[in-house]
Formats: C-alpha cells, sequence, structure tokens
C-alpha cells in the first residue's frame, strides 16, 4: 500500500513519495523477511534516491533559469505548488504555481511575453520532475520486488 500511495505523491506534493517507498522496504525488512532485502538493493535504494533529488531540483532550476525566471519566480512557484494541492485539487498544482509565477514576474517588471515564457518553463520543469520521479519511483519499486521474489 505505501508503495501505491507514493505515486500519489506526485499528484500531491506534500505527500513524502519517496520516504513512503524507504517506508515500504524497512517494514517489510523488519516485519516480513531481512534476510531477504540485500545489501544491493539497499544501496540501489539510496543512490536512486540521491538521483531523483539532483534530477528533481536540476530539471527545476533548469527550466525556469532557461526561460529567463527569477529567483523570486523560483520560490513563488515552489510556494503555488504547495498552496495548489489545496486549491482545484489535483489541478491546482498546475494552475496556481503558473498563475503566482506569471504575477511575480510581472511585479518584477517583466514584459507579460516574457512573465508567460518564466510561467510555462515553470510548469513545464513541473511536469518534467514529476515524470522524472514517477520513472524512479517505478525503478525502486521493481528493484525491491525483483529482489525480494528472486
Amino acid at each position: 500500500m505505501l508503495f501505491v500511495f507514493s505515486f500519489i505523491g506526485l499528484i500531491y506534493p506534500i505527500i513524502p513519495s519517496v520516504v513512503l517507498i524507504w517506508l515500504g522496504v524497512v517494514l517489510y525488512y523488519f516485519f516480513g523477511s531481512a534476510a531477504v532485502v540485500s545489501w544491493w538493493t539497499w544501496a540501489t535504494l539510496g543512490v536512486l534516491t540521491v538521483v531523483l533529488f539532483l534530477t528533481d531540483y536540476l530539471a527545476n532550476l533548469y527550466f525556469v533559469q532557461r526561460s529567463g525566471g527569477s529567483k523570486w519566480g523560483i520560490r513563488v512557484a515552489t510556494v503555488g505548488v504547495i498552496i495548489g494541492c489545496f486549491v482545484i485539487p489535483p489541478f491546482g498544482i498546475l494552475i496556481v504555481p503558473f498563475i503566482l509565477v506569471l504575477l511575480t514576474e510581472l511585479m518584477q517588471r517583466k514584459a507579460l511575453s516574457d512573465a508567460l515564457k518564466v510561467a510555462l518553463g515553470t510548469l513545464i520543469a513541473f511536469l518534467s520532475g514529476t515524470f522524472a520521479k514517477a520513472l524512479f519511483q517505478l525503478v525502486m519499486i521493481v528493484v525491491f520486488l525483483i529482489d525480494v521474489n528472486f
């Protein structure tokens, strides 16, 4: 169940997706069969977790900076994702950051076309980061299941 809930964290970023995967593995280790979970699985999950966080951070940074986003735009996008979880779920995590970044960039005296470009870059960054997270989470779960079953 924790593995399934980890994917809900992609839509509701407040849910710590990777932590749920780790919690599932740890619970299996302590309450299932500790001997089945190998050091290879622990190491692989550790490396994949680090790569997942780096990929998510770098994808966001790349797309927002490439589109000309300011530091305030990046900060507001992060806050917008959190607020968006509660406003018009699950679409709020796309709409709220887009609008907040657009308004933030306009308040910094950027032209509407430039502000739209930054807001769109923020949206693409979020979507690409979410896609990457989903892939990494899936790989982490598959690594665990292969180790446990074979």
